[in-house]
């Protein structure tokens, strides 16, 4: 009341008025004052604790609100341009997207159709997977990663790290998700036209599930675009400043890291409504007959 009326009128008239001493007005407001700095101080507290520990991959969020989940999830109650204003102020950014689109394959010969553009969205895990590969730049020279997402809970369920651009890094990490999971017959196995994914390795561990396979149309990237909007945020997340590792050794390790410990178990997903991979998909489990 006091603060309000304050706008239009002197706090001499507002206390006069009211019959407040004027020196209770200004404990009162002091104090006021000091329980919001000591909230500000334990949110920002927090806030550096997360950003620690997600090592700078959540930004502000202005841009980005998974940083006002992550603290939310950790019981603390605050608003998305609160945890900005703080962030801002005390120079807490996460690391910047950067333009980076480079070309891993050239395109097969053996024509497939885009079967994934026919369906709807998955419904449950292990209906679509997408597959796409990508390079990694170390000091030491090229390393390609070649990942399998599952597209209903964008967990990754099989990938491979190879020193050479050929069929046997994707064979890999198609070969290591089928290990992890049990598709059903139908499952649609969805990449672009590049020639590792029309070999006949990966043609034939598909064609021995019964797996439907599909490709984009040539030279349409946007076809595959989950697996891309994935590599967006794998190289802004998990690649150096300069985009270059020092050694392979480096690469790998910190590769395992992003792909094992943090994007399927810790990063939230604005599409999974602020979930893991891993929690996502554990709400289908529970629903799954004993």
């Amino acid at each position: 009341m006091i603060a309000r009326l304050s706008e239009s009128y002197t706090v001499k008239e507002v206390c006069f008025a009211l019959g407040v001493a004027r020196s209770s007005y200004y404990q009162w407001k002091k104090a006021r004052s000091s329980a919001r700095q000591r909230a500000n101080e334990q949110l920002l507290e927090t806030i550096r604790e997360v950003h620690l520990e997600h090592r700078e991959r959540l930004g502000s969020p202005r841009g980005s609100p998974r940083m006002t989940h992550e603290l939310r999830r950790r019981g603390q109650a605050c608003g998305r341009h609160r945890v900005a204003r703080l962030m801002r102020r005390h120079g807490l950014k996460a690391r910047r997207k950067r333009a980076f689109h480079p070309k891993t394959t050239q395109p097969g010969n053996a024509p497939c159709r885009n079967v994934l553009k026919e369906l709807g969205a998955p419904s449950a895990p292990d209906q679509v997977w997408v597959s796409d590969i990508t390079y990694v730049a170390t000091k030491e020279g090229w390393l390609y990663l070649a990942v399998v997402l599952d597209l209903c809970s964008r967990k990754v369920i099989g990938w491979a790290l190879r020193d050479t651009l050929e069929a046997e890094v994707v064979s890999t990490a198609l070969h290591r998700a089928l290990l992890q999971r049990g598709p059903a017959e139908g499952l649609c196995f969805h990449s672009d036209r590049g020639v590792q994914y029309s070999s006949a390795s990966i043609k034939q561990r598909l064609k021995a599930i019964q797996a439907r396979q599909s490709m984009s149309a040539k030279g349409n990237c946007y076809d595959n675009a989950k697996a891309e909007a994935f590599f967006s945020s794998f190289k802004a997340e998990c690649l150096p400043a300069d985009c270059v590792f020092a050694t392979k050794e480096e690469a790998r390790r910190e590769i395992f890291e992003y792909l094992e410990i943090y994007y399927n178990k810790k990063r939230l997903h604005s599409s999974l409504n602020y979930q893991t991979p891993v929690e996502y998909e554990s709400s289908f489990a529970a629903l799954a007959p004993a």
